[in-house]
């Protein structure tokens, strides 16, 4: 059984959501502003598979959710569905710490296939490689566990958002190879190469943080200057 928080201060938007989440087997729970959407996620008893998060919120809006969600350790995977469709928008809210974003008015269909793809956090579609390899890598002392959306480092424990793992992913299948952050953009986060962020960049120096021994100095996620970056094990 899994679990979704719908964020959503429009009582006719929210109850439509709930019933055809409800219609496709899930649990749901609704809360109608920021504030009370936060303490459902970091103080609440329920664990959380999956928040569904408006951006226009009050009390707190739905990128402030977004972010301090993330900065307190909480990787639930967030579809932010929102009436505001600029590009600035969209990236902006990827680099909060939105999984994928939709916007205002949906297709029902569409909708609930992208609940679905973001819940099917343990399997993984597709690769270059085998599907053992896809589920563990291992090199130094680093093994990373994509099927549980970990990097086991030593004795810690560190888990990986959808995004974060994907861009790993996405470099370990291209072992050797600069791969731009124009191609990062499109597989990672389905947005247009020329795109402009550094959203690539932030979620880089993070996994450095995650896997390197001394993130200055990386042997592993290598930069390859004017062009992008590059995994060597």
């Amino acid at each position: 059984m899994s679990y979704v928080l719908i964020v959503e201060d429009e009582t006719h938007l929210a109850e439509g959501l709930r019933f055809n989440l409800e219609a496709e087997g899930y649990e749901v729970d609704v809360a109608v502003d920021g504030r009370s959407a936060v303490d459902r996620l970091l103080g609440g008893e329920r664990r959380y598979d999956l928040v569904v998060l408006d951006l226009m919120l009050p009390e707190r809006n739905g990128l402030e959710v977004a972010r301090r969600v993330r900065a307190a350790g909480n990787f639930v995977p967030i579809l932010i569905l929102t009436a505001k469709d600029a590009a600035s928008d969209v990236v902006r809210g990827i680099e909060e710490g939105g999984d994928d974003y939709m916007t205002k008015p949906f297709i029902l269909a569409e909708l609930l296939a992208r609940v679905r793809a973001l819940l099917r956090r343990r399997r993984w579609d597709g690769g270059s490689g085998g599907e053992d390899e896809l589920r563990e890598v291992s090199f130094a002392d680093v093994r990373v566990h994509f099927d549980r959306f970990e990097i086991e480092r030593g004795d810690e424990t560190i888990q990986l958002t959808i995004r974060e793992a994907a861009l790993l992913r996405a470099l370990i299948e291209r072992e050797g190879r600069a791969v731009t952050r124009g191609e990062l953009l499109e597989v990672v986060w389905g947005l247009r190469p020329d795109t402009n962020t550094r959203v690539v960049d932030s979620f880089i120096a993070r996994l450095r943080r995650y896997i390197e021994e001394d993130p200055s100095r990386p042997r592993h996620i290598l930069s390859v200057r004017g062009h992008g970056y590059k995994f060597v094990r």
